[in-house]
Parts: C-alpha cells; sequence; structure tokens
C-alpha cells in the first residue's frame, strides 16, 4: 500500500498499515517514535532521581524507589531509547545510501521492531508490581536474592528487545554486503553506512553474550539452577563477565552510528569531502576491533590481579588512538570549508569538545591503580554521560536535524531549532561537569541521600539545576516537531543543496520502492560528482523496469505478541503454576506464526512499467 492511499483512507486502514508494514523506512520512523517514547520515559526518571539529589537527607521519594528509578533509568536509556533511535535512523537512511530499495529481510525487519516495542513495554510493566531495583548492570547476588518479580522483568524484557536488536544487526549486514547499487564498491559507501555496517557486526558477537547472561539469570531466578549464587556453588562474577563483554561493546554500538552522521553533517554544511576518508574507515573498524578487548576495565576493582588489571589498562588506552584520528579528521574536514551553521551543525560541533571530555576522563579510569579510587563515585557518572549525552545524544539530535526533511518532506524550525540546542547544551554541562569533582569529593554513585556539611550540596543543586535546562531544551524539541508537521517549510530532494550521498538524489520524502531506477555509482559523494559534472540527477544504471516490493504482513506483531504473553507467564509461573498456561498459549501463537509464515508463499507485488512512467520521477 503506497502512502497516498493511506492518506487517503480512514484511521482503521491507516493503523493497519503501520502494523503490517514492511517497508524499511516507516519502520524506520516507528522505531524513532518507540524510541522517542522511551527516551522522555528515561528522562523523567532522571529529573526525578536529580530532584532526590537537589538538597541533603531529601525525603522525595523512598530509598526503594530510587534503587528502581536508577536502575530503570540506565536500563530504558541505554537499551531502549539510544538504541532504537539509531536503529531508526540506520533502518531510513542506509538502504538510500547505498541505492537498495529495501533491506534484505524486510519480515525479519519488522519482527525485530515489534520485539524491541513490546520487550520495551514489558519491562515498564514492572512498574505497577515492583520496578527492578539491581543497577541497570543488575549485578549478582543482589539481582539473584532480590524479592517480588522486578528483575524477573528486566530479564524477559531484555530478552525480547535483545532478539529484536540482533534481527536488526543481522539484517543491515546483509543488506550493505549484497545490495549495493552497481558501482557502490565498499570505498565508496558513505561513511554512515560503514559506521552502520561495523556496528551491526558488534551487535552480532556482542548480544549473543547478554542473551546467554540473561538466560542464566533466568534459569537461577525461576528454574532454581546456580549459576551465580556462591552458596550453592555458583560465581557471581561470571556475570559481570557476560555484561561487560556484552556492555563494553554496546557503548561502541552507541557511538559509532553517531560518529558516521558527523562524517555526514561536516561535509555537507563545510562544502568540502570528508578528509581521511580511509583513515576513518579503518579507524572505525579498529575501534570495534579494540572494543571487546577492554571489558574488564569494568572490573579493576573485583580482583582480577595485577597482569589481568594492566592488559585491559593498556587496551583502554589505546581506543583513544582511532578516535583521536576521526576527531581530527573531522577538524580538518571543517578547516578552510565554507561552513555553514544550523541546528544540525551546531550539535555535530558541540560534540567535539563534549565528547573529548568524556574521552579524557576515560582515559583516567583506564589507569587501573587511579581507578581504585574512582570507581562507584559521581566521577564515573560524569564520564559516563559525557560520552554517552556529549556523543550518542548529541548526534541522534544532529542526525534527526539533518535527515529530517529527507524522512518527513519539511524542514525543522531553525529559531526552535537553536534554542533547544543552547538550553539543553548548557544544561548538560552544569549537569554533568560538575559531577566528575563531587565524585572526586568522595560522593559516591547509586546513593540515596548525602548528608550536610560534607561540601556536596552546591554542586548537586547545580547540577539538578542542570537537569531542568535539559528538560526544557527537549520540551522545545518536541515543540519543534508538532510545529513542522502543521506548518514546516517544504524540503526538495537535496534539502540542503550541498547533499553529496544518494539519499539526496530522490524526493523528499522517499516514495515506497526508494529508486524508479537504481543509480550508477561513479566515485565516492557520487551525487557530487554529478553536480560537478553539471547534471541534475544521478545517471541511472538499469532502464525504466517493473519493481518487485514485498508485500506487508501481520505476522511479525501477533508473533510479537504470543512471545510477550509467553515472558510474562515465565515471570509468574514461579510463584504458580497456572501460569505455565501462558507460557504455552504465547509460544503456541507465536509458533502458528511461524508455521504460517514457512508454509505460505509470498511473492510480493510487482510495480509496472506504466505506472512508474505515470509517477514521473
Amino acid at each position: 500500500m503506497s502512502m497516498t492511499s493511506a492518506q487517503k483512507s480512514g484511521f482503521g486502514a491507516t493503523l493497519w498499515d503501520w502494523l503490517t508494514t514492511v517497508d524499511h523506512k516507516k519502520i524506520g520512523i516507528l522505531y524513532l517514535a518507540g524510541g522517542g517514547f522511551f527516551f522522555l520515559l528515561g528522562g523523567l526518571e532522571a529529573v526525578i532521581i536529580r530532584i532526590q539529589l537537589i538538597s541533603p537527607e531529601n525525603n522525595f521519594i523512598s530509598a526503594g524507589l530510587y534503587n528502581e528509578m536508577i536502575t530503570m533509568h540506565g536500563t530504558t536509556m541505554i537499551f531502549l531509547a539510544a538504541m532504537p533511535i539509531l536503529l531508526g535512523l540506520m533502518n531510513f537512511i542506509m538502504p538510500l545510501q547505498i541505492g537498495a530499495r529495501d533491506v534484505a529481510f524486510p519480515f525479519l525487519n519488522s519482527l525485530g521492531f515489534w520485539l524491541f516495542l513490546f520487550g520495551g513495554l514489558l519491562l515498564n510493566l514492572s512498574w505497577f508490581t515492583g520496578a527492578p531495583d539491581a543497577g541497570w548492570t543488575n549485578y549478582a547476588p543482589l539481582s539473584i536474592q532480590s524479592p517480588g518479580h522486578g528483575i524477573d522483568f528486566y530479564v524477559m524484557g531484555l530478552q525480547l528487545s535483545g532478539a529484536g536488536t540482533l534481527m536488526g544487526g543481522i539484517n543491515f549486514i546483509v543488506t550493505i554486503v549484497l545490495m549495493r547499487a552497481p558501482g557502490m564498491t565498499y570505498m565508496r559507501m558513505p561513511l554512515f553506512t560503514w559506521t552502520t555496517f561495523v556496528a551491526s557486526i558488534l551487535i552480532l558477537f556482542a548480544f549473543p553474550a547478554l542473551t546467554v547472561g540473561l538466560f542464566l539469570m533466568m534459569f537461577d531466578r525461576m528454574f532454581g539452577s546456580a549459576f551465580f549464587d556462591a552458596a550453592l556453588g555458583g560465581n557471581a562474577v561470571i556475570w559481570q563477565h557476560l555484561f561487560w563483554i556484552f556492555g563494553h561493546p554496546e557503548v561502541y554500538i552507541l557511538i559509532l552510528p553517531v560518529f558516521g552522521v558527523f562524517s555526514e553533517v561536516f561535509p555537507t554544511f563545510a562544502k568540502k569531502r570528508l578528509f581521511g576518508y580511509t583513515a576513518m574507515v579503518f579507524a572505525t573498524f579498529l575501534i570495534a576491533f579494540l572494543g571487546f578487548m577492554v571489558w574488564a576495565h569494568h572490573m579493576f576493582t573485583v580482583g582480577l590481579g595485577p597482569v589481568a588489571n594492566s592488559i585491559f589498562a593498556v587496551a583502554t588506552m589505546a581506543i583513544a588512538v582511532p578516535t583521536g584520528i576521526k576527531i581530527f579528521n573531522w577538524l580538518f574536514t571543517l578547516w578552510g570549508g565554507s561552513i555553514k551553521i544550523n541546528s544540525a551543525m551546531l550539535w555535530s560541533l558541540a560534540f567535539i569538545p563534549s565528547f573529548t571530555i568524556g574521552g579524557m576522563t576515560g582515559v583516567m579510569l583506564a589507569s587501573a591503580v587511579a581507578d581504585y579510587q574512582y570507581h562507584d563515585t559521581y566521577f564515573v557518572i560524569g564520564h559516563f554521560h559525557y560520552v554517552i549525552v556529549g556523543g550518542t545524544v548529541f548526534g541522534i539530535l544532529a542526525g534527526l536535524h539533518y535527515w529530517w526533511p529527507k524522512m518527513f518532506g519539511r524542514y525543522l524550525n531553525e529559531v526552535l531549532g537553536q534554542i533547544s540546542f543552547w538550553t539543553f547544551f548548557i544544561g548538560f554541562h552544569l549537569t554533568f561537569f560538575i559531577q566528575h569533582f563531587l565524585g572526586l569529593m568522595g560522593m559516591p554513585r547509586r546513593y540515596w541521600v548525602f548528608l550536610e556539611n560534607q561540601g556536596l550540596d552546591t554542586g548537586n543543586l547545580i547540577s539538578s539545576i542542570g537537569a531542568f535546562f535539559m528538560s526544557f531544551g527537549v520540551i522545545v524539541f518536541l515543540i519543534n516537531i508538532i510545529y513542522t508537521t502543521i506548518k514546516g517549510k517544504k524540503a526538495p530532494g537535496d534539502a540542503w543543496g550541498s547533499g553529496r550521498t544518494l539519499e539526496w538524489t530522490i524526493s523528499s520524502p522517499p516514495v515506497h520502492y526508494n529508486f524508479k531506477q537504481l543509480p550508477l555509482v561513479r566515485g565516492l559523494d557520487p551525487l557530487w560528482i554529478e553536480k560537478m559534472e553539471g547534471n541534475e540527477k544521478m545517471t541511472p544504471a538499469e532502464p525504466v523496469d517493473e519493481i518487485h516490493m514485498p508485500n506487508g504482513s501481520i505476522l511479525p506483531f501477533i508473533m510479537t505478541i504470543g512471545f510477550t504473553i509467553a515472558s510474562y507467564g515465565f515471570i509468574y509461573q514461579t510463584g504458580n503454576k497456572y501460569w505455565l498456561i501462558a507460557v504455552f498459549a504465547g509460544m503456541a501463537i507465536a509458533l502458528i506464526c511461524m508455521l504460517i509464515r514457512s508454509l505460505k508463499d509470498d511473492h510480493g507485488h510487482h510495480i509496472s512499467k506504466e505506472e512508474l512512467e505515470r509517477v514521473g520521477d
């Protein structure tokens, strides 16, 4: 079903269209909407944390609720906000950048989204019965002994979401390897496509470690096994290893795609090609490779011994080198360019000093001897947020401003964009810069209250005021989205006038099949090459012919409902064996959907040559 027919039809038909879609662009928008919802939820939790810590011996929320709040804030922001929003950008933009008409496995793409969404909703259902309270890292033995079902929700919610992400990663790898347009060699791919590719490889290798850890946790909590229970011969440190073998590559899964975003934004608004393209590609791979070598730097205080600590300290410091290469290449891209400053560019420029500070404190934490002092203080919180907010969130906002006209055909309002940027940027530094010093003054992480006369009052007050500034910035951004949807200025195909890559060669928003004729790629920055030769558009690589596209399907949605029912059953069967009925019923729904998918041949549909010629370009 095309976009126009969906607009003409009623609410029911439109809803059905979105529930059954396998179009990578619509799934990208769904990821952005789902991730955006959880981002607001995680932000609300963060504000509650900062209100609790605004003054000494405050009792805005109870100690137990505070533990739930910090656990859900971290879990929501990492798994349900940052990752899905990035997957949304990847989903929408990457196939356009390589000249593909969709991803390799459209059905799987849809299933991956619904699994993420229902996993996130399942996790948040725990608020009604007692949320997880063992921190976002869920360390054993605390998580094994936590009463109630909070941790079970964490395990099952992340298991569902993680399965969705893993599907996305596999899908992107296959798409990039097999579906590039004619002439699009690997070393002609845009940097955002490269970083999507490398982040997907990281997903492929990192997520199984989390899956295994969650399975073991599930068996410990629900079926009485003893993987992490020391009293029964288990080992709690195994959880830490499994979690961080996933958890450290995860931060690179979060940061690499936004490195790709900046590598698109800077050349476009400096009107220069990216400096050091080849070095950037190799640096991306090096970061990914080293990202797997450093997980135990989260465990310097566990007692692994001096040899292990030294090896991981050296490997951690080594990551600074390829990251530094990237920073310098971006600066050289800007050097001597005819720079245009707008919201997308502001977020990108703000990223450089913010992320560099985060990187510097990261190297400080990489020193095992020093880490004994920093570990479990607010210094780590300051460092982590400088990297994740100053890196990933700034990058997401840069990417949204940059690609919004491509995705929705309208420009975001520039005045609102700049108000949003400055309030968020100032609030971010107010909130987190001071936390490094609070940490060095001895303020521990995860503490519910701090006492008077410890010298921590002013720092916490400043930090909390910063959080309100950031909230204001986010609210302005939301107003911008609503305003743009109603009154935004319409965007042409090459929205910024200086686009260099394939996504700017087609209409904004793109048609259902992306490309009427697949483009012929003649070098890096293919659109720029055509522009330099005086061509208005890309040289096609094929004559106009009928296009084969996949059909939508409701099966991914129903299958996910089945898995969610089963997960809910697993959570509650520990106290009541009747819940096993839910487990079997849910799995039956999912398996029946799989059976239908396997036995029913769906050959998709064809868009005829006549229809394509009628549409025009």
